[in-house]
């Protein structure tokens, strides 16, 4: 098979993933919160943690990877406007994420303990899934972003 098609299937699939994982998991965990049930908020939290360290942690790493290798395939010079403005969309994704992580799994905690107390979720949860549903957005228009940028690679 031809390296570049290879390397720009694997960058397309990865970022297939990125962004397929992302929304998915956050209809979940939206879903799951709608209902106001500790057990739901658990086992739903308990499988984003889950997604997203089997695919989207991968992806994240395979797209910069795969992205930097295509471009010296193509011969773009690495400072192209576009580029640029991926890289600083794909940061701008990625520091929302970070934090995003930490609160499912902290969220997952706190819904773990309340369901093994059979009480209800701490203040704390609620807090921290409103934090989490707002870093959310500025990482979900990036992605679209940067989607745009792949296909059109405006000059």
């Amino acid at each position: 098979m031809d390296p570049y098609l290879t390397l720009k299937w694997l960058h397309i699939l990865s970022s297939t993933v990125l962004f397929g994982t992302g929304i998915g998991t956050a209809f979940q965990m939206v879903w799951a919160w709608r209902t106001g049930r500790v057990e739901t908020i658990h086992s739903v939290a308990s499988g984003v943690v889950v997604a997203d360290w089997i695919f989207t942690t991968p992806a994240g790493f395979i797209q910069p990877l795969t992205g930097y290798l295509l471009i010296l395939q193509q011969g773009h010079d690495w400072n192209e406007p576009w580029l640029l403005l991926t890289y600083a969309l794909y940061i701008l994704a990625f520091l929302c994420w970070a934090p995003v992580v930490h609160l499912q799994i902290r969220i997952r905690d706190m819904a773990g303990a309340a369901l093994a107390a059979n009480t209800p979720l701490p203040n704390r949860a609620r807090k921290d899934f409103r934090l989490w549903f707002a870093l959310g957005w500025p990482a979900f228009a990036a992605l679209i972003c940067i989607f745009w940028l792949m296909v059109n690679r405006p000059g």
